[in-house]
């Protein structure tokens, strides 16, 4: 099973002086591919917590997502983070160096040229719809912060992560937890390898818990609700998608 992690990096995020839109942008793509996500941090500008997450997220996740922190300003510091995470230099790739030369021309200067810099050994890859390059290091997928741009680069790429499909029922039932945690317990022993969740609604909807049943074997799915449906209260079940 292929699992992914994510790091949101930006002060702006922490103050809430802007939403993050990519974290929950990556988080459905990911699972629409069939990717675990198993964790998702948000961090402010300094080297040393980016550092911190993606030791943590590396550690958990075979592919890991960064977003923001990568221009040419004082507080862009992820390139440098993601280095001192692997443990390599920063370095200046010539052929980026060619195409911020080519662009800017004689209005080029140093902070042009920062947006040259890798870390040492990373990979600077252009499939077709990309943008621009897109940097990885050892599995770990370099994105900007800005929506458009991340979701560009993330769709050039999609396909490269697609897994077996994670298949998803749902129960919609007229009863709160207490009467059905019993049967809950009961499901999960008989089916260790199923996702199972509950999530009690209390406001006026028309239900008042929604159950999850989660898996990529679509076999597995249909007996635990099966297996389920058998010990919830009679008449309980409000719909079943």
């Amino acid at each position: 099973m292929s699992t992914a992690a994510i790091v949101i990096i930006g002060n702006e995020i922490l103050s809430a002086k802007v939403r993050d839109e990519n974290g929950p942008f990556l988080a459905r793509e990911l699972r629409a591919l069939g990717v675990d996500l198993r964790r998702i941090e948000t961090v402010p500008d300094e080297i040393d917590l980016i550092v911190d997450a993606l030791r943590r997220c590396r550690a958990v996740a075979r592919w890991v997502f960064t977003s923001g922190g990568i221009g040419p300003t004082h507080d862009d510091v992820t390139v440098p983070a993601v280095a001192k995470a692997l443990e390599r230099r920063v370095v200046r790739d010539p052929d980026l160096e060619a195409r911020l030369r080519a662009h800017y021309g004689t209005r080029l200067n140093a902070a042009h040229l920062r947006l040259a810099e890798i870390p040492e050994g990373a990979q600077l890859l252009s499939p077709p719809g990309a943008p621009f390059p897109i940097l990885v290091a050892d599995n770990v997928y370099v994105f900007p912060g800005v929506p458009e741009f991340l979701r560009a680069k993330f769709t050039a790429l999609r396909e490269t992560f697609r897994q077996a499909p994670i298949v998803l029922s749902s129960l919609f039932l007229s009863v709160g937890e207490g009467a059905i945690a019993e049967a809950l317990n009961e499901t999960v022993a008989r089916f260790p390898a199923l996702a199972l969740g509950s999530y009690p609604k209390f406001d006026d909807s028309p239900y008042r818990v929604k159950l999850t049943l989660e898996s990529r074997d679509a076999a597995l799915v249909a007996a635990a609700r099966a297996f389920l449906t058998e010990r919830l209260p009679p008449g309980s079940i409000l719909r079943v998608e």
